[in-house]
């Protein structure tokens, strides 16, 4: 009898969650919840503030799943749809309400274009989860534009009060960031660090001095941060496009095409 229980044990494992990552997911779904009710009541500054620290729930949530090994299928699905409501309605109802409703249809098109671009991007990268390649994201990740905009958000209330002039500057940067996310163009994350792993001395100096930074100046470091990692991933892919067209013609010259191959599947 313990035998055939133990094998029905096997059989049918039981169910449930693991309750700390999801957690965590959860706080990052009610700090994207709060920015919303935040930003329809015209406080933006903690509308930008709460979707900043919906990236820090986000990127502890992961991290602790992958450390624990508690990664789950219900997991990243939960963790898709927190980060809908926190990086993708949300950001787009701050923005609308702070900038672009003067801009009339195209103020909403674009803020819808923006949530659109962002459950396009989730589920592309739902779909690839587990596949082989390089670990750089394909196209922005959705927490990334986000923190951009509340960047601007916040930097903008640093030196001034009040809602901003019309200004095509943040219907242009609503509407890139949502095309950037749909788009193929490669974007590293935290994800690629293994935190297991012995890093260069460096690499803790560096660390040091971006807490540093945030903490003399924390509204102006975040607006440098966001906007170095967004033209960053542009510059970088420049860069990438320009090798490859290069060894492309090498290769044309040379009849090597495998060195265009081999250099086109790491670039994935």
């Amino acid at each position: 009898m313990a035998f055939r229980y133990r094998r029905s044990q096997e059989n049918h494992p039981k169910k449930g969650i693991y309750l700390l990552p999801n957690t965590l997911t959860l706080c990052g779904m009610f700090c994207g919840f709060f920015a919303i009710l935040s930003a329809i009541n015209g406080n933006f500054l903690y509308a930008a503030w709460a979707i900043v620290l919906a990236n820090i729930f986000d990127g502890l949530d992961g991290w602790i799943a992958r450390l624990t090994n508690t990664t789950t299928r219900f997991g990243i699905e939960l963790d898709s749809l927190s980060d809908l409501v926190a990086f993708g309605v949300a950001p787009a109802v701050m923005m609308y309400k702070w900038s672009l409703m003067p801009f009339g249809r195209l103020g909403w098109a674009a803020t819808f274009l923006f949530i659109a671009c962002g459950a396009l991007r989730l589920a592309r990268f739902n779909i690839q989860t587990g596949m082989p390649g390089s670990k750089a994201f394909k196209g922005m990740p959705i927490p990334g534009a986000a923190t951009v905009l509340s960047s601007i958000v916040i930097f903008y209330y640093e030196f001034r009060t009040g809602l901003p002039d019309k200004n095509v500057f943040f219907l242009v940067i609503t509407i890139l960031l949502a095309l950037l996310m749909v788009s193929t163009i490669r974007y590293h994350g935290l994800k690629e660090i293994d935190f297991r792993e012995k890093k260069p001395f460096w690499f803790l100096i560096v660390f040091v001095l971006i807490l540093f930074v945030l903490f003399i100046h924390p509204s102006t470091a975040i607006f440098v941060f966001a906007m170095l990692y967004l033209i960053w991933g542009i510059i970088e892919n420049i860069y990438l496009l320009v090798k490859r067209r290069r060894l492309r013609q090498k290769a044309e010259i040379t009849g090597k095409e495998s060195e265009v191959k081999d250099e086109d599947h790491q670039d994935i």
